[in-house]
């Protein structure tokens, strides 16, 4: 008969092989998983499209829709699963409610040419923001950056070291992995938007659905909190993740539209 220790030193050894295992799968999977772009849903004709070269010359896909009024732009980083072109309605509808919006495709995704990894987004973020300042007479003081599902990595990661004039997250993630596990399970994890939230340096908004299931609304409320104050958050009680625009755009917009009246002066930097 095998003693106690026998038997716990066992059941360690496959623990740690079946954790082993995991970690290995997820480190290997990770970009798969994380990122599903579709066949683009737009083509060149599409208005306001620009193609400019990341820094490694990967051919970007970037659009800017103007508004010689507004006094912000809202940069959007979409969600997964999504272009441009499926963005462009609703980009629309913020440019008439008074807002310029730049906003890019990852690589991969519509017309960007490349593979989308995290290293890769955050520095197509910035040769966007270049390009904006440059080409767009866009500044980071005039943006409001609106990160979306996956889109919540690249705007937080921007407002923890630009100075932004505010930053909107609609259905956020804590994190890429703990979307899968809920909890911090591996030493290592992609869009850490929870261990970076602590380092945001500009007013946030937050949008996050209760009945949202593939995002689970506690990601939401736990990022909320590790923010720092002036912060404000809005809870749709009825929006899920996929139809938070149809059930909720309307106020999303209205209350985008109260935040930016409440920031500074956009700055020229």
């Amino acid at each position: 008969m095998k003693t106690l220790p026998k038997v716990a030193g066992q059941v360690f050894r496959i623990a740690a092989l079946v954790y082993g295992g995991v970690a290995l799968f997820a480190w290997v999977a990770a970009d798969k998983l994380i990122f599903q772009p579709q066949p683009a849903s737009y083509g060149a004709q599409l208005p306001g499209l620009h193609m400019i070269a990341a820094t490694d010359g990967t051919p970007l896909a970037v659009m800017h829709l103007p508004n010689a009024a507004a006094r912000h732009t809202l940069f959007y980083f979409h969600g997964n699963a999504e272009d441009l072109g499926d963005s462009w309605p609703l980009l629309q509808q913020w440019q008439a409610a008074g807002f310029a919006v730049p906003a890019f495709d990852y690589r991969g995704y519509g017309r960007s040419e490349g593979r989308p990894t995290e290293k890769n987004i955050y520095a197509d973020t910035q040769a966007v923001v270049a390009f904006a300042r440059t080409k767009l007479g866009l500044t980071p003081g005039q943006m409001i950056a609106v990160g979306r599902s996956v889109g919540s990595g690249p705007a937080v990661e921007l407002a923890t070291h630009s100075p932004l004039a505010g930053l909107v997250l609609v259905s956020p993630m804590a994190s890429a992995f703990r979307v899968m596990t809920r909890v911090k399970m591996l030493p290592f994890d992609q869009f850490d938007n929870l261990a970076k939230a602590a380092r945001v340096r500009c007013p946030t908004l937050v949008f996050h659905g209760v009945a949202d299931e593939v995002i689970a609304f506690t990601h939401g409320r736990n990022l909320y909190a590790a923010l720092p104050d002036p912060k404000r958050s809005v809870w749709l009680d009825r929006a899920k993740h996929n139809d938070i625009w149809r059930i909720a755009g309307g106020e999303i917009l209205r209350e985008i539209g109260v935040f930016a009246g409440s920031l500074a002066a956009p700055r020229d930097r």
